[in-house]
Order: C-alpha cells, then sequence, then structure tokens
C-alpha cells in the first residue's frame, strides 16, 4: 500500500512537470519539445497503468482501468499528446484525490489505532517504572497521571478517577469513578491528579485491544461496492468502444473516437465508491460504532429482518431485587438474609443480584451448611440451623399443600414478567423475592426507529418462559416473539428468518455467538473487544446503549446510497460527454479537462457520508386527510371505553357466568377493533405530525401509550384465557378490576390527548398550507 502511495505521487509530479514544460515550450514556440514532453507525462502514467490493467486481465477480471489505457495508447498514437497527458493528470491526480480522501474519512478509524499506549507507569511500593505495556499482568499497580490513557482494564484504588470515555463511547461529558469502578483500557484521565487503579487482565485482553483488533479487520476488508466498477466494465466497456467506433465511422477522423475515450475514462467509478463506504466506517467509529469492512456496511445497509435477544440487549441484564414477599411471621429482611446466605454458593445468574441486596441493606450473611444445587430447580442447604430452599415454586412447595398466596403470586410474576424466587423455610412456605431485569428506557423509543429506518419485522429471540418474553415483547411493540430456545435453536431461528430476507442479529453474550455468525450481519452488543460474541460479529457497538444500532444502520444506509448516487452521477455525466464527443462539441483536450471536473464533483459527493444527512418531508394533504377521519373513530370508540368502566365497577354485582361473558365482550372490542385502531394511527397520523414538529421521534411518548395499551390488552386476554368456565372468582375479579381500570384511565387520556394535540395541529397544519397557496 505504502509502495503504491509513493508510485502514485511520483506519477503525479512527472505528469505535472510534463505538462508544464509542454506549455512552456509551447509559448516559446518550439512544438517538437512540447509535444516530446506531453508524451513522456503520458508515457509516466501508462506503464504502470499497463501493469495493472495486465495483472486485472491476467486474474481472469475486465476492469474500467482498459478504458483510460486504450484513451491514453490512442493519443499517442493520434498524436494527440496534450490530451494524453491531462488523462495521465486526471488518473495520478484522481489516485491521490482518493487517497487524501480515503485518510480523511479514515480518520477516526487511524485515531483508534494511534492512540494505543506502548508503555506504563508499574508501581512498585513506593516507586513508579516505566515499564512496556505487554508486560502487564493482572494484579499488577499502575498509576494513571493527568492526560494519560488507562493502559488496560482494572478498577481505581485508594481514590476516584475522572475519565473522558469519548474515544469509546463518543460521548464528551467526563464520567467520574470511585474506588474499586471499574475502569476500561482507551479512556483518558481527565482530571488534575494521577490516580492508582490494578490491572483486572492482561493488556492483550483488554477493552482496547479487542477494539483494534475489530478495527483492524475493518480496514482490511474490502465491500461488495467497491468491485461494482469492474461489474459495470461488463457493459460500460462494449458501449465505450461502440459510442467511439460509430463516432469515428460517422466523421471519418479517429480524433473523434479518441475524444469520446477520453471523457469515457471512469475515475468516478474507480475512485468514488471506495471513498463513500470508508467515509461511513469513519463516521460509525466516531460513534462507538465498529464496522469490520465495507462488505458488513453495506450489507447492513439492506437490512429488512431484525432479530435482538432479550436479555442484556432488550433489558439491560443486570436483574435487580424489586421485592421480598412474605407469606407468614418471617421479616423481609429475615428472608433476604437467609435467602442470600444460602445463595452465596450458587452458580445461578439470579443469586448475585440476591447477595448484593442483603449486602446493600447491610445484613449479615451467614455461611451455610449441606448446600446442595439442583440445576433447573433450585438450591437448599442450612443456614443458622433451619433448613431453607430456594427456587422454583414447583420445586420449593412440592410435598406441601397448595398455598394460594403462592398461586397468585406466581402468577402475577409471570404477567409482570418478572422472575419470582421461592423460600420455603423448615418445609413451610415462607415467601418469594421478585427479581426484575428492567428493559431498556430507549427501547421502545429505538424499536419505533428501527422500523421507521426501514425494518419490515422486528423478532425477539430468547431462551426465558414463553410469558415473561411475551410480556417485554408487548411492553417494547416487538413484531414476534421466540421463546424458550437454546443456543442451537437461536441458530435454527435465524436461519428461517434469513430465508425471508436479509436478517441482522443483535445479541450480547457468549450464547449469542453462534446465532451472532448466522446472520446476514451479527452486531454484537456492548460487547468488549475479546469476546465470543464481537469476535463472531460484523459489527459491534462499544457503547452499551441500543440507540446506537439506529445510528449503525442510518450511516450505513446513507453511505450505500451516496455510493450508488456517485456511481449514477458519474456515469451519467460520462455518457452525455461521450455523446457530445461523438458529435464533434467536445476536443480530446477538452474532454480531458472536463473529465476532471466531473471527478473532483463525484469524490467530493462521496465525502458526504461522512456528515449527517437529516432531511424532513413535506405533509401530504391526501395522508393527512385520512389521518384527520380517526377523529370521527374516536367519536364511534368512546362509548366502548366507557362501557369498560360502566362493567368494572359492577363487576362484584355479577353472577360469574354473566361476569364472564360481559368481559369476553370487552376483550372482543379491545382486539378487534382498539387495537387495529391505534396501530393505523402509527402509521398513519402519527408521521404527519413527527413531520410538523420535527427533530427526533417527537411523537414518542404517545407512541409508548399505545405500546402500554397493546401491552395491558394482552395481559387481560391471559388472565381470560386461564379463568375457570364457571366464571372468575373473588381473586380473578381483583386482578381484572386492576388490568380494566388502567385501561379505561390510559384510553380516556390518551385520546384527548390526540385530540387537542396531534389531530389539531394536523388541522391547522392543513389550514396553513392552503393559505400558503392562496
Amino acid at each position: 500500500m505504502h509502495n503504491a502511495r509513493f508510485v502514485n505521487r511520483v506519477v503525479l509530479v512527472l505528469t505535472l512537470s510534463g505538462i508544464l514544460a509542454g506549455l512552456a515550450a509551447h509559448f516559446l514556440q518550439i512544438p517538437d519539445i512540447a509535444d516530446w514532453a506531453w508524451a513522456g507525462a503520458t508515457a509516466a502514467a501508462l506503464i504502470p497503468l499497463t501493469l495493472i490493467v495486465a495483472r486485472t486481465l491476467y486474474s481472469g477480471k475486465l476492469g474500467v482501468d482498459v478504458i483510460a489505457l486504450i484513451a491514453m495508447a490512442g493519443s499517442l498514437v493520434l498524436g494527440e499528446y496534450l490530451a494524453g497527458a491531462v488523462i495521465a493528470l486526471m488518473l495520478s491526480g484522481g489516485q491521490v484525490l482518493e487517497e487524501y480522501a480515503a485518510s480523511r474519512a479514515r480518520k477516526e478509524l487511524s485515531a483508534l489505532i494511534g492512540r494505543t499506549p506502548r508503555t506504563v507507569n508499574r508501581l512498585d511500593g513506593d516507586t513508579v517504572t516505566t515499564a512496556p505495556i505487554e508486560d502487564v499482568r493482572p494484579g499488577d499497580f499502575l498509576m494513571v497521571r493527568p492526560g494519560e490513557i488507562v493502559p488496560v482494564d482494572g478498577v481505581v484504588i485508594g481514590g476516584s478517577a475522572v475519565l473522558d470515555e469519548s474515544a469509546l463511547t463518543g460521548e464528551s461529558k467526563p464520567v467520574e469513578h470511585r474506588d474499586r469502578d471499574q475502569v476500561l483500557s482507551g479512556t483518558v484521565n481527565a482530571s488534575q491528579s494521577p490516580f492508582k487503579m490494578r490491572a483486572t487482565v492482561s493488556a492483550g485482553e483488554s477493552v482496547y485491544a479487542g477494539i483494534i483488533r475489530l478495527v483492524g479487520q475493518a480496514q482490511s476488508s474490502k465491500a461488495p461496492l467497491v468491485r461494482m466498477a469492474d461489474r459495470y466494465a461488463i457493459f460500460f466497456l462494449p458501449l465505450t468502444l461502440a459510442v467511439s467506433a460509430v463516432a469515428w465511422i460517422i466523421s471519418g477522423d479517429p480524433v473523434r473516437a479518441l475524444a469520446v475515450l477520453v471523457v469515457a475514462t471512469p475515475c468516478p467509478l474507480i475512485l468514488a465508491v471506495p471513498v463513500a463506504i470508508v467515509s461511513g466506517l469513519s463516521r460509525a467509529a466516531r460513534r462507538g460504532i465498529i464496522i469490520k469492512g465495507g462488505g458488513a456496511l453495506e450489507t447492513l445497509a439492506r437490512g429488512k429482518i431484525l432479530i435482538l435477544d432479550k436479555t442484556g440487549t432488550i433489558t439491560k441484564g443486570e436483574p435487580l431485587l424489586s421485592s421480598v414477599e412474605s407469606f407468614g411471621d418471617y421479616d423481609p429482611d429475615e428472608l433476604l438474609k437467609l435467602s442470600a446466605s444460602l445463595d452465596q454458593v450458587s452458580p445461578h445468574v439470579l443469586a448475585r443480584p440476591i447477595v448484593k441486596a442483603a449486602i446493600e441493606r447491610g445484613l449479615y450473611l451467614s455461611f451455610p451448611e449441606d448446600a446442595a444445587e439442583e440445576f433447573g430447580s433450585g438450591i437448599s442447604g442450612t443456614v443458622n440451623g433451619k433448613r431453607v430452599k430456594l427456587g422454583r415454586m414447583d420445586w420449593v412447595l412440592s410435598g406441601t399443600p397448595p398455598d394460594p398466596r403462592a398461586d397468585r403470586l406466581h402468577r402475577r410474576s409471570l404477567l409482570d414478567g418478572s422472575s419470582c424466587i421461592f423460600i420455603s423455610v423448615d418445609g413451610v412456605p415462607a415467601g418469594a423475592l421478585i427479581l426484575d431485569d428492567p428493559v431498556r428506557p430507549d427501547a421502545p423509543l429505538t424499536i419505533r426507529a428501527l422500523k421507521r429506518v426501514g425494518f419490515q419485522r422486528i423478532v425477539m429471540l430468547t431462551g426465558d418462559h414463553k410469558d415473561v418474553a411475551l410480556s417485554v415483547g408487548a411492553a417494547i411493540g416487538i413484531d414476534k416473539v421466540l421463546a424458550e430456545r437454546s443456543p442451537q435453536e437461536k441458530v435454527d431461528a435465524v436461519l428461517t428468518e434469513r430465508s425471508e430476507g436479509v436478517t441482522i442479529m443483535v445479541g450480547d453474550g457468549i450464547n449469542d455467538a453462534a446465532a451472532l455468525a448466522s446472520a446476514d450481519v451479527g452486531v454484537a452488543m456492548g460487547a468488549r473487544g475479546a469476546t465470543a460474541s464481537s469476535e463472531a460479529a460484523d459489527v459491534v457497538l462499544i457503547v452499551d446503549k441500543l440507540d446506537r444500532l439506529i445510528e449503525a444502520v442510518s450511516i450505513a444506509r446513507r453511505s450505500r446510497s451516496i455510493a450508488f448516487e456517485s456511481i449514477a452521477v458519474g456515469m451519467g455525466l460520462s455518457i452525455a460527454a461521450m455523446l457530445a464527443a461523438a458529435a464533434g462539441f467536445l476536443a480530446p483536450v477538452t474532454g480531458a479537462i472536463l473529465q476532471e471536473v466531473i471527478d473532483t464533483i463525484v469524490i467530493l459527493n462521496a465525502l458526504r457520508a461522512l456528515r449527517d444527512g437529516k432531511q424532513r418531508g413535506r405533509l401530504d394533504p391526501e395522508a393527512a386527510r385520512i389521518g384527520l377521519q380517526f377523529r370521527d373513530e374516536h367519536e364511534k370508540l368512546m362509548p366502548e371505553v366507557r362501557r369498560i368502566r360502566y362493567v368494572t365497577d359492577r363487576l362484584d354485582t355479577m353472577p360469574p357466568e354473566t361476569a364472564l361473558k360481559e368481559l369476553r365482550g370487552i376483550h372482543t372490542f379491545l382486539a378487534e377493533r382498539l387495537l387495529p385502531h391505534e396501530k393505523a394511527e402509527d402509521a398513519v397520523v402519527y408521521p404527519l405530525v413527527a413531520d410538523i414538529i420535527g427533530g427526533e421521534d417527537p411523537t414518542a411518548t404517545m407512541s409508548r401509550a399505545h405500546i402500554e395499551i397493546s401491552r395491558l390488552i394482552k395481559v387481560f386476554g391471559n388472565l381470560l384465557d386461564g379463568m375457570p368456565a364457571e366464571g372468575p372468582g373473588p381473586e380473578d375479579m381483583r386482578e381484572m378490576r386492576r388490568i380494566l381500570y388502567g385501561l379505561y384511565a390510559i384510553l380516556t387520556l390518551h385520546f384527548a390527548q390526540e385530540e387537542e394535540s396531534y389531530l389539531a395541529l394536523i388541522e391547522e397544519r392543513m389550514k396553513s398550507d392552503k393559505d400558503a397557496e392562496g
């Protein structure tokens, strides 16, 4: 690569010198010297180009470089030396311009590599020594001075650290880390004082080292679009030769044929596409998104089906203890203390948040005796002389009389999408621990935005329980939920989706690696460089934020669009110039200069991929008229919405059979009339409002209400499905009232907000547009 760059620059100097020397000789009226100078400039570019074309033909490929070769050779044969020299300058100058554009486009990728630390400040007692970064081992104590880069992953020791994490995350605000907090390599000490840290991994296993490896893969990869120029040669080369031959035959002048070849020299195809692709890679890197080459970027841009893992992708992946429920005389803190004491020896993923919650509450934990774990069921042992069992309801409460409190709690946890861990003490049901894996706050907004950028279907793929997965999917607007899937079944699901369109898979854990590798594009969520998921993925979101996926897709689609645009514009201008040259309106020299202008325009256009390209559309009058029709639908739906309140108020006074009939009628209305209405509003009304207001998803809060309405209707349906044929009992009545009162309140407020804000806004905009036309 460096040799090619040197050759390009030498050729540029020689051709430019030859042209200047020839022009000087021409003005001094020494035509022979001028012709020799221009011929020499042409030969300087023709020789390396001949070698390139020969290698291309030897490998069995036909590139568009052949046109430039024929044009320069023809200029020498026909004595059009200045035209040949201008073509030579165009090629060599274009190649150097491409190098400049690519280096600008790769700036962020190169910056990541260029700032890699080479040495560390190692603490040996009170002495600070400088050591190569390769010598760092886990457990070493290091000092990071102000402005220095954190060399390896580790934890802060004996103080605090304020770090600039923008190189990894794209966020400019410094982040404070306290004693024992984890710090990541590649961040910068932004405070005015040094801090001490202890390395937890070696340099090669650190986050930044993994990112550098990913960047290396991104820089060395080639995009299918980059090779598109050569694919176009299949028809562009014969077209060029045919037009030049016709021009020669009709005019009888071979110089006219040469003029056609000169303007057909396809520099826009050769130069602009890689510039657009690399610009997209660089812009993504600036936002903490590593795309492993142009191939991944181009495929990401074509994605139609998106598959999201649940745990760690849609949810935070860090379960939290939300409540402790006691069935008897036990104090909740005592139940938590017994549970956490037993869970100290459990490797289960839910054991850690239980132990953590107990420690945070200041509870003293005892070490359990006779602890035994049955994987998939629970753990048992003796804590302070008491026999404790912790785990699934059917396992913990086996052999004990049915407990309606446990059944009620278990059912509610399934409806809410939480995890319920039951506890028995000395064979008696004692209570339960409720743990939530919170959905990422930005998940609903991100799902909506991903649908807007063009994904036709969004699927959630998880190994979790079906009821929990359906609850999470309904809460954020997922189109399809695939639950209780093993890693192999996840792979099968990805392959099935791939058969219906270009599929993007997003995951974060080791168990997602195979599925990521099976997708057209695998995206590792918040991966730390050296993990199995990041190695298997084509795209790595360094920042643990789901909304960066929107940016990755948007950047990919914009870069691909600009690349195609560059091809279309470049070829269109070249074909127009060919026709003009064939008609005799362009001489070879003039054509060569024109082609140089075309090159510059197309390359500058390709560099637009470095910038954001957000545009606002115009309000469609017909769509606005249809949107206002939803006001009439509100009037038709509101009586049935009010009936929800009427029936709910009287449930206790109805016979069970009548109550069941009324509840089923309400569900039919909600599922068959209300839900289609809400979905249609999302598809018609909200895009109109977003266009009027502008900004990033201004209708997010209202659309979030649609998702919550859909979720409550689904929960309501699940309760009805599980209800006995004779009708609801007292516990069922309580759950029904809770859900139906919630639905009534949301629907009433939501309809009013739409009437007073969104529909009124569309009506006002339509009047404004009409007045402007008048």
